[in-house]
């Protein structure tokens, strides 16, 4: 008798379903509590001869045992298909989504911002499509100077009020930016000038009809040319190594005066000379000088109380010296070859 009850409970035991965890927990209680199938054959089993025992008892152990691992089972079977079904996006696109990386232009001109921030400079913005007033008049060219035809610059529109023409252009430098802040800021003013730029030129491995600028201007009492080579030393170190040395030497801008064109050293050779310096050991970076009077008095300020520096450098020409790509097409390209071998300077 007890042996009938033994097998059917083990093949009862093994055709166990449940498609819930309260279906599980039913089937603990029916087959493994105090009052469960299991203990009514421990209560048949104390009734069976002595020398029987031996050939019961392991075999009700087997029982107990193929229960405690069925319900077991079954509970673990039914958690990670839950888990599974949690875990499925049915938003997202069959494939996996590759991540993409900073552009080297972003990279290099966050660097730069960053490297002015902690200096004190604040940022500044302003429109890509501005008016000849603040792109060239404000910035003291004069009327017949080379920027302002139509060979390089690109030019929007035209329109007449009265006897005052105002032309509309893609701007050719961020200067217009220090142009509309010199006009709604009385010093101190220390903004830098990040953007895009626009001229019109031949798009070639070493130019192109757009690129980025970040100019900087610092107006307050008493500057001079001596706090201009010390920022530009700093911000030189900062970006290429504390062994960088810099030199300028006397150029010509209409917005400054007087003005300099600023070389570092070599930080590929270390200022011996190589190929990409030309063996002069100097590779040229930026363009500085002290803010001109007159664009000053343009723009509001009074030259006589406060004096001033800018200066210019391009995204592009920075990221050239620092990762040596030779071809400026590939900044605009999009060449996922290319942007991918800047993912470790993100």
């Amino acid at each position: 008798m007890l042996k009938e009850k033994i097998e059917a409970l083990t093949s009862e035991i093994n055709n166990l379903t449940a498609a819930t965890l309260d279906e599980i927990e039913a089937l603990r209680i029916k087959y493994l509590s105090r009052k469960g199938a299991i203990n009514d054959l421990m209560a048949d089993f104390r009734n069976v001869a002595p020398e029987e025992k031996r050939v019961f008892g392991p075999l009700i152990n087997q029982v107990k045992a193929l229960a405690f691992d069925k319900i077991n089972g079954l509970r673990d079977q039914l958690t990670t298909q839950e888990s599974s079904d949690e875990a499925i996006d049915l938003t997202r696109t069959p494939y996996p989504v590759q991540l993409g990386s900073r552009h080297p232009l972003s990279i290099v001109k966050n660097e730069i911002v960053e490297i002015f921030q902690r200096m004190g400079f604040t940022l500044a913005d302003g429109p890509e499509v501005e008016d000849d007033l603040h792109i060239f008049t404000k910035m003291n060219f004069a009327a017949d100077h080379p920027a302002r035809d139509m060979q390089d610059t690109f030019f929007v529109e035209e329109s007449k009020l009265g006897d005052v023409t105002k032309n509309i252009l893609l701007r050719s430098h961020t200067s217009s930016v220090q142009a509309r802040v010199m006009e709604k800021q009385q010093p101190p003013i220390r903004v830098i000038c990040p953007g895009r730029v626009y001229r019109n030129e031949a798009i070639t491995a070493r130019a192109h009809c757009f690129f980025h600028q970040i100019e900087g201007l610092y107006i307050d009492e008493n500057v001079s040319f001596t706090d201009l080579k010390q920022v530009m030393l700093t911000f030189a170190r900062e970006l290429f190594g504390p062994d960088t040395k810099i030199r300028l030497r006397p150029s010509y801008f209409p917005f400054t005066e007087p003005s300099a064109e600023m070389d570092i050293s070599c930080h590929i050779c270390g200022g011996v000379g190589c190929g990409f310096c030309k063996h002069t050991g100097w590779v040229e970076i930026l363009g500085c000088g002290m803010v001109d009077p007159n664009v000053l008095e343009l723009c509001g300020i009074d030259s006589k109380k406060y004096s001033g520096y800018a200066f210019g450098l391009g995204v592009e020409r920075i990221t050239n010296l620092k990762y040596q790509v030779s071809d400026l097409r590939m900044f605009s390209e999009n060449d996922k070859r290319f942007l991918e071998e800047f993912t470790a300077a993100n």
